[in-house]
């Protein structure tokens, strides 16, 4: 009897990206209850295929090179990559997947209309884990730094034109928002399921042309055994000059204002010198701009090293203006590390009296406060309430095993349709 099918769909495979380990995640887990799981990703910007899954690459280097052209020159993100997306629409039928799972189509790789066509002709169910906000708004991935709510009846002049998915000279976000509309509302309700990753989101989802569609929390999960307090830290703290310091940590793929860089280069001015703040996942250039408080780690693909920073940390500070359910929130608590975070979106729903403290947003003086109060208490103070609340809440085999409750139920609904 043949297995059933997951295809899932994500620009980057990469475990160091959130979604990309996410994905991987998932793909383990719905391969250990007999499914065959199928992972399509961007060949274009992603090169790495470790995963125990059959991987479909999307398209190529010129590809993604040209539909970053198009979203440049004429705001058309999503809108290109139409042979790409022809050949990955004859996969999909190739390999007949009883579910597709969606986490993130935006990132230069995939027509988005031409798909949503031919998933709405289709009979294959599909469940969309939803990271951030760009599938319901005409341009950006996020909107509350901008203080934008146009998203809600209609998109235009768009505040952020500049931003991720950035366009030079065109503002076409009018038109997108339609365009979107149409595409994502064309599937059959019964046969589309959306799966926020916060209960922020969800509630933000139900302002926009998405609210007829069946919405249903599942929060991100993570290996909270490769995410443990460690007892041996001595060595990350050698290899990065931290003997002997507070740690005060912060990490991003990508830092920016949004962010929080700068608010931590404000923050840098008000602890005093036995207090380091360590940023993860600066560019050289940003790390050449740290002042002398600071440390700036580029980028790591060693998720081991990750854990151990989390575990070396005092604390971990998230001065995000703009996010959804960060992972990284749950990686440090899950290391026995207490989080400091801004009152943003779903940043703070992993926040308890016993795992952190909620600042409000630009307080960089309370954060300062708050990191001093920690410090003072000590780590053992948090560590073992961080832990029990990372093992009772985080686990990714208990988080995801929803996923697999959903496919079943999407396939038992799509069969009595049938």
């Amino acid at each position: 009897m043949r297995k059933k099918r997951v295809l899932q769909i994500n620009p980057v495979l990469r475990p160091s990206t959130s979604t990309g380990r996410i994905m991987q995640e998932i793909a383990d887990l719905v391969q250990e209850n007999g499914w065959e799981s199928y992972l399509a990703y961007s060949k274009g910007r992603d090169g790495l295929r470790i995963s125990t899954s059959q991987v479909v690459p999307v398209g190529d280097l010129w590809s993604v090179a040209w539909h970053g052209v198009m979203t440049r020159l004429f705001d058309r993100h999503g809108l290109a990559s139409q042979k790409a997306t022809e050949r990955f629409i004859q996969r999909i039928r190739e390999i007949a997947p009883d579910v597709i799972h969606i986490h993130n189509i935006h990132g230069y790789f995939l027509n988005y209309p031409m798909l949503f066509d031919f998933l709405s002709k289709s009979n294959i169910p599909v469940v969309w884990t939803v990271h951030d906000c760009w599938l319901y708004t005409g341009h950006c991935y996020y909107y509350d730094y901008a203080g934008c709510d146009k998203w809600q009846s209609g998109c235009g002049n768009c505040p952020q034109r500049r931003k991720f998915p950035a366009s030079w000279f065109y503002d076409r976000s009018a038109r997108n928002w339609l365009d979107k509309q149409k595409a994502f509302t064309s599937i059959p309700r019964n046969r589309l399921l959306f799966a926020p990753v916060s209960k922020w989101l969800k509630s933000e989802m139900e302002k926009s042309f998405l609210k007829d569609y069946e919405c249903r929390v599942v929060h991100n999960g993570i290996d909270t055994h490769v995410f443990a307090p460690s007892e041996d830290t001595d060595r990350v703290k050698k290899q990065f000059g931290l003997v002997g310091k507070h740690i005060i940590l912060g990490v991003a793929s990508i830092w920016s204002e949004e962010k929080g860089l700068k608010d931590f280069c404000k923050l840098s001015s008000l602890l005093s010198e036995d207090k380091v703040i360590v940023l993860v996942g600066v560019t050289k250039k940003q790390k050449s701009f740290l002042n002398d408080k600071m440390i700036g780690i580029e980028r790591t693909e060693n998720i081991s090293q990750m854990a151990q920073l989390y575990a070396a940390a005092d604390v971990f500070v998230n001065p995000t203006w703009q996010d959804n359910f960060p992972t990284v929130n749950m990686e440090a608590i899950s290391c026995g590390t207490p989080v400091i975070t801004y009152r943003t979106g779903g940043s703070v729903e992993v926040i308890t009296e016993k795992t952190g403290v909620i600042v409000e947003q630009g307080d960089v003086k309370q954060l300062a406060q708050e990191i001093n109060k920690i410090v003072l208490l000590g780590k053992t103070y948090f560590q073992g309430s961080c832990r029990e609340y990372a093992i009772n809440n985080f686990s990714k085999e208990s988080k995801y095993k929803f996923y697999l409750k959903i496919y079943e139920e999407m396939l038992a609904r799509n069969h009595e349709k049938i």
